[in-house]
């Protein structure tokens, strides 16, 4: 598995005590004062539809109709996920998680060849995986045992009945508004305390950031279809208030930002990773650096955990690990800042965009389609993303936004072994469309670029791989496309010699693959198909005018100068020898394994001076960043960037 660096058998392993049938008893003394619960058998979803079920429940158990809406919309966006669990064990529209049943059946895996650090200058960082102790799960991991036992409907049918599964939300947002003394009602207003708690947030900072969200999704309202293909609608209310104060008498922790680097609208807690020496002279583990006085930071990395949150976090305290900036949780959005930007984490597998980016790891795994990303953690993610674009002046488009999986090898033996996460079920369409910077059409067909855009929830190309080698992973919807050799769904996949291997379906097999918001110069057209440029071939994907997976678009491109029959590929952009002064070893500028031919275009990123940043030896006294005279500019080559020496290439506009 080639997903970022933490393990998930960091998952801890334990759970707290079942409730016993003395504690079911009394939940069903507590029923009469929720509303009568319906018995376990009864067909909660005879009404047809999940807009019924959430009236339904809503009528139950006395909850106003319009906040179980906007709490599921912050959990589930409406979907049910086939009954499959979240990353952090959590079940249908109203996320109610069972953490024990979902590790229970979660995939482990231990592979990794990635060396994060990526600098050459230094051996190779191939951490072993640690297994933390087991721990008892925290209560926001275990709801839906407790939905049980308030609604009386057996945990099997809230985990993969939708309308069972709205019943058990509701029945717990009732018990929370009871517990802090609040009564019955229809006035949105007066459910934000609880509305706080369903959340499962210890601290009143990540309690609140949550409800704010559920707020905010009341006064705008929400309309979509979800994957069952059933359309859900909320009324917008754009007046409404909410009743604060509430969260005071929740009985929740005081927390703070706490020196951390975020927005206030997120709740951010500070767990620093240790810089630490040890052993022969080696430290860990990330570098201090003086970022962005002494480097810009031109990338955010885009990473998915492969391991559940409180394994991870076992995992960045350890001086002798790898590290990256922040993790956000799945349950509440939380977000831990482990390093500050100025410092240089390890987490991308190639040092200069290391030395050059922050890495944001987020709860999840790449190979687990249906352990879906919630809404709380986009949101999240969406909002520290905007705050850091800002500060640092990252302009939030595809070049500087990057997947690990985007994130090129450094040198040529290092390609195969790079990380492939966050994967093709993240949303990058609406990822964007948080950030404020969604992707359209921008040109017409003489535009010469298209930017690639398929319709997630329709867009469904086979995968292998997720569980078992070779066989197919679970119909999702997934932000990228395929490639083939020929306008033909028969002809052959495109190959990455980088690789050295065949191009499969494989769920990690990024050979064939373009990517949401990812720009490309157009090559050809054929009816229903597009070409572009890629990796050095020409490669087709399905584009109908009906069911378009890219818009056109136009901007800048590079080809090889005039003459030259190929020009070489880099996956770092680093300097000339001569830039390098005395102490501070001079860094190959070696190609990878890729050209670009003559009459190709791959469209332009960035303009860049070459750099690197010497960091070797725990004192920083030593630390250069060393500029050099030769530009390079980014290119989109193939699913990762790549970089191109600006000597050996004429820059133009697509259009031209």
């Amino acid at each position: 598995m080639r997903g970022s660096a933490p393990d998930p058998t960091s998952a801890p392993r334990g759970r707290r005590t079942r409730r016993t049938a003395g504690g079911i008893a009394a939940a069903a003394l507590l029923l009469p004062l929720l509303g009568a619960a319906p018995s376990p058998g009864a067909d909660r979803s005879a009404t047809g539809g999940l807009q019924d079920a959430f009236v339904s429940a809503a009528a139950e158990y006395h909850v106003p109709q319009s906040v179980l809406l906007a709490v599921s919309y912050l959990q589930s966006r409406w979907d049910t996920h086939a009954g499959a669990p979240s990353v952090s064990g959590g079940y249908g529209p109203m996320h109610l998680t069972d953490a024990h049943t979902a590790l229970a059946a979660a995939p482990h895996h231990s592979e990794d060849t990635e060396d994060a650090r990526g600098d050459s200058a230094r051996p190779a960082l191939h951490p072993k995986v640690r297994v933390p102790d087991a721990a008892a799960l925290p209560d926001r991991l275990e709801t839906l045992p407790r939905a049980a036992e308030l609604t009386g409907i057996p945990a099997a049918e809230l985990r993969t009945d939708p309308a069972a599964n709205v019943t058990g939300g509701a029945a717990l947002l009732v018990a929370a508004q009871k517990e802090l003394g609040r009564p019955l009602g229809s006035d949105p207003a007066e459910w934000y305390g609880a509305v706080a708690r369903f959340s499962g947030a210890e601290d009143t900072a990540t309690a609140a950031a949550y409800a704010n969200d559920v707020y905010d999704v009341l006064r705008t309202g929400a309309r979509r279809t979800t994957d069952r293909g059933q359309a859900v609608a909320l009324a917008a209310q754009p007046g409404l208030s909410a009743d604060t104060g509430q969260l005071k008498r929740a009985g929740l922790d005081p927390a703070g930002q706490g020196g951390t680097e975020c927005p206030a609208s997120v709740s951010c807690t500070w767990l620093p990773a240790p810089y630490e020496e040890f052993g022969d002279n080696d430290y860990g583990n990330h570098d201090l650096g003086d970022r962005p006085a002494s480097q810009r930071i031109d990338y955010i990395v885009i990473h998915d955990t492969e391991g559940t949150w409180d394994g991870v976090l076992n995992l960045i305290q350890d001086p002798t690990y790898v590290s990256w900036n922040y993790t956000i949780r799945s349950t509440d959005g939380l977000i831990a800042q482990h390093v500050k930007a100025k410092d240089v984490a390890w987490h991308a597998g190639n040092w200069y965009v290391n030395a050059k980016s922050v890495g944001i790891e987020h709860e999840g795994f790449l190979a687990s389609p249906d352990a879906w990303y919630t809404e709380a953690m986009y949101r999240s993610s969406a909002r520290l993303v905007k705050y850091l674009a800002a500060e640092y002046d990252i302009p939030l488009d595809r070049q500087h936004i990057l997947g690990h999986d985007n994130v090129p090898g450094p040198t040529t033996s290092s390609v195969p072994g790079m990380h492939t996460d966050p994967g093709p079920y993240w949303d990058w369409r609406h990822y964007f469309e948080l950030l404020g910077h969604p992707f359209k059409r921008t040109a017409g067909r003489s535009g010469g670029l298209v930017t690639i855009l398929p319709d997630y929830a329709k867009n469904q190309p086979v995968y292998t791989g997720c569980t078992t080698a070779g066989e197919p992973c679970p119909a999702h919807g997934s932000s990228e496309v395929r490639l083939y050799s020929d306008h033909d769904e028969n002809s052959a996949l495109i190959k990455d010699i980088g690789l050295g291997t065949a191009p499969t379906t494989d769920v990690n097999d990024l050979s064939s693959r373009v990517s949401t918001g990812q720009q490309y110069a157009v090559a050809d057209r054929w009816g229903d198909w597009t070409a572009i440029w890629y990796l050095g071939q020409r490669a087709w994907f399905r584009n109908p005018a009906g069911r378009p997976t890219a818009v056109n678009a136009s901007g800048l491109v590079i080809t090889p100068k005039a003459g030259r029959a190929s020009v070489p590929v880099y996956g770092r952009a680093y300097p000339e020898k001569e830039a390098y002064p005395t102490g501070v070893p001079a860094q190959a500028v070696s190609p990878l394994s890729y050209t670009i031919p003559a009459g190709q275009e791959y469209v332009v990123g960035d303009e860049l001076p070459g750099e690197y940043l010497y960091a070797v030896t725990f004192t920083t006294d030593s630390h250069r960043v060393v500029v050099g005279e030769d530009l390079y500019y980014q290119i989109q080559y193939g699913h990762r960037v790549a970089y191109v020496r600006a000597a050996d290439v004429d820059v133009r506009s697509s259009a031209g």
